[in-house]
């Protein structure tokens, strides 16, 4: 006979680790965490630079946190020693290199779980929690497979003293970008003429490093294709210009996976986002899901991932579904 827990989430990042702790705190004991990667938090691990802002209020979208874990303003190392006392409960099963395959809904109302690995496990209740950060959108043109090395998407491979473009207009971008700065020649190249989604806290700093001739800025700039120069990038832009670079950082947001989700049961819209209520239910009883996944129109907010971790778990234990 198989175990059957009470609560099965996917993804230990913010609103996975909130799902599993206040289900205990609530007396679901009976919990289950399926975690891709090694360790929890991996987009934070992978995508944060050391040292890096974390804040509370994220994009200036003031959050007044509804649950038991108490997230304040820090840096990445702080947020990380946050969950990793959290996860350290043992009431917690967790599974760490055990990636979700499926979901499928069972005629007894219970959920079979089956990993890439054939594993199968049971859940009265899903929550899902995989971000979109680490689906990163890709650029439409062809990039040469000789360069594929020096084409990123967050700015763990730089070095020092490279000549770095980064694309894209949003904080990610606008952050890899001042953090390289002080030790690379650096250009910020978005396709539009001004930022519009990006923490007033940022921009200044941009600016600020704009001002200094630290980074070199450019709007209105698309590009149209890549060419390898001799180990070098040719980036041929849309004003007709070309220039070669060591290495380019694209930061062009994520998007939501649509074929796993298909997979796990969960009903879509006509533009293949979840539809979820205001409990994040996915309009069926059982599934949930947590953090950027749920709501894409504020990605990136720890905080209200958090809150969605709490939302979620108070509804399953007042709808008796554990």
């Amino acid at each position: 006979m198989h175990k059957i827990f009470d609560i099965a989430i996917v993804g230990a990042g913010p609103g996975g680790i909130a799902s599993s702790v206040e289900a205990v705190l609530l007396g679901l004991k009976n919990v289950v965490v399926f975690e891709k990667s090694q360790n929890h938090s991996d987009t934070i691990r992978k995508y944060f630079k050391d040292n890096k802002r974390v804040d509370k209020d994220w994009k200036g979208i003031k959050v007044e946190l509804r649950g038991n874990i108490h997230f304040t303003d820090g840096t990445k190392e702080n947020t990380l020693n946050l969950f990793d006392t959290l996860v350290k409960n043992e009431d917690i099963k967790a599974y760490f290199n055990e990636e979700v395959y499926s979901i499928e809904k069972q005629e007894d109302k219970l959920f079979k779980i089956t990993t890439t690995k054939e594993n199968c496990f049971y859940a009265k209740n899903i929550v899902i929690s995989i971000g979109t950060m680490g689906k990163p959108n890709k650029p439409s043109y062809k990039i040469p497979p000789t360069l594929k090395q020096k084409i990123n998407f967050n700015i763990s491979q730089c070095s020092q003293n490279e000549k770095l473009l980064i694309v894209g207009g949003g904080d990610s971008a606008v952050e890899f970008a001042y953090y390289t700065a002080n030790q690379n020649r650096v250009t910020l190249a978005y396709r539009k003429e001004s930022f519009s989604r990006v923490n007033p806290t940022n921009l200044h700093y941009l600016f600020d490093y704009v001002e200094k001739g630290i980074i070199d800025l450019r709007l209105s700039l698309d590009i149209k294709k890549l060419e390898d120069n001799q180990g070098k990038i040719e980036v041929h832009f849309s004003n007709g210009q070309t220039e070669l670079f060591d290495r380019i950082v694209y930061a062009l947001g994520g998007f939501n996976p649509t074929d796993f989700l298909k997979r796990c049961s969960v009903i879509l819209d006509e533009n293949n986002s979840a539809v979820v209520d205001e409990n994040l239910r996915n309009n069926q009883d059982g599934i949930y899901l947590a953090g950027d996944i749920a709501r894409s129109n504020v990605g990136g907010s720890i905080a209200l991932a958090l809150n969605h971790g709490y939302i979620i778990t108070n509804h399953i234990k007042n709808t008796n579904r554990v």
